[in-house]
């Protein structure tokens, strides 16, 4: 029997070579999937077609959108997942929700090889097949860039010798990945960290330097999921479109930053991420509302841990599980409302409203009807204190 191998595919030159690619290096047939995780660009049937027409035997097409939205973007903003404290996960997030499908089509056509089309010094090839062997340990991976030095200039004189149904144009000088949450631009000149980057490179923000009018939204939440905006009711994917659209147009969520890659070197990458940054922002605002001291204290430490893991491919890993279950249990009473003001590249909390808020006005006050009995505090401080107290006794003598 043949042997199968399932192609992660996106439609474009390198992906779609390597269908021939593959079959030629290994002697394998290629099924080749498609997931659509909010990405934009061609539809669906045009790639699954392109895919067949390239040479797999088989051509599977999904759109996972709502799917991407509810079960790896809303655990970011429960998370509050901001890596490296700025980085809203847009492709660490996405790459499980692909290999989920992979490894779907790979039982259901038989195949013993998942392949991606990623390079030997990205995070990408860890989070495809870190993911692999946590939902099907038998499956092998391979990457034809990596595996095969299939380069750029290999695989557009593969594609001209084969005629394959693709255009070789002049490849842009940007390595863009994006979906519904997000668009990360890196590589050519922004490899210099001392380049800023120009205003070419963005899609989903407008120059927050315009000058505009400021937008106010409101955006409610129930047990942490975005439910509502401006009162209306939305899906947690209408919820993050609405937003990318109007916090977009504000140009908030643009963030130029040095990170850390799993494989060890430090990498420039600009993100924009208009709903994402919003929806984490007006989030945190509200867990600041409804959650008690003591669990927001040690859920920080938690979301650090989950967006680590998550950014290093660890989604079906079982601590990542573990963590989901307290997530989920700390946004319990994560419900209400929150105002923000849209403007000027920056999303600016100006209200909360919650009938599970933890904040008594009566206590907060420092006006007539304050309930808070001042007169136990000298005492709460002198135990508070006491143990520094007498270690400064020892040390100090």
């Amino acid at each position: 029997m043949t042997e199968r191998v399932v192609l992660a595919y996106s439609g474009g030159l390198d992906t779609s070579v390597a269908i021939g690619w593959i079959a030629e290096e290994t002697g394998a047939e290629v099924i080749a999937v498609a997931v659509d995780v909010g990405q934009g660009g061609e539809d669906l049937d045009v790639i699954r077609k392109r895919a067949l027409d390239c040479g797999a035997v088989e051509a599977e097409v999904a759109d996972a959108s709502d799917e991407f939205a509810n079960e790896y973007c809303l655990p970011a903003i429960k998370a509050n997942a901001l890596y490296m404290d700025r980085y809203p996960l847009v492709s660490a997030l996405s790459r499980p929700a692909i290999v989920k499908h992979l490894v779907a089509a790979a039982k259901k056509h038989g195949a013993t090889t998942v392949a991606h089309g990623c390079t030997g010094k990205g995070n990408d090839q860890v989070r495809f097949e870190a993911g692999i062997v946590a939902l099907a340990p038998d499956l092998k991976c391979i990457a034809p860039v990596r595996d095969y030095a299939m380069t750029r200039d290999k695989a557009i004189a593969f594609c001209e010798e084969k005629q394959l149904p693709i255009a070789t144009t002049k490849k842009s000088p940007y390595s863009i990945d994006q979906n519904v949450f997000g668009r990360a631009v890196e590589t050519g000149f922004l490899e210099d960290i001392w380049n800023a980057p120009i205003e070419d490179i963005y899609e989903y923000t407008s120059n927050p330097a315009l000058p505009r009018e400021a937008d106010e939204v409101v955006i409610s939440f129930k047990e942490g999921v975005p439910v509502a905006i401006d009162g209306k009711p939305v899906s947690v994917l209408q919820a993050i479109q609405q937003l990318n659209d109007r916090a977009g147009a504000q140009g908030i969520g643009r963030i130029d930053i040095v990170e850390d890659r799993l494989v060890g070197i430090k990498s420039r990458e600009v993100y924009e991420a208009p709903g994402a940054i919003a929806l984490i922002t007006a989030h945190q605002e509200l867990e600041n509302v409804t959650v008690e001291r003591e669990l927001a204290r040690y859920k920080r430490q938690v979301e650090q841990r989950w967006g680590e893991m998550v950014y290093d491919g660890l989604w079906f890993s079982p601590l990542k599980r573990a963590l989901d279950g307290f997530i989920n249990e700390a946004n319990q009473h994560v419900t209400g409302d929150i105002r923000m003001t849209l403007h000027g590249g920056r999303a600016v909390v100006t209200g909360r409203k919650s009938d599970e808020s933890l904040y008594d006005f009566n206590l907060a006050t420092y006006d007539s009807g304050d309930t808070f009995d001042q007169s136990k505090a000298q005492g709460f401080i002198e135990i508070f204190g006491l143990s520094s107290k007498i270690a400064a006794r020892r040390d100090l003598a």
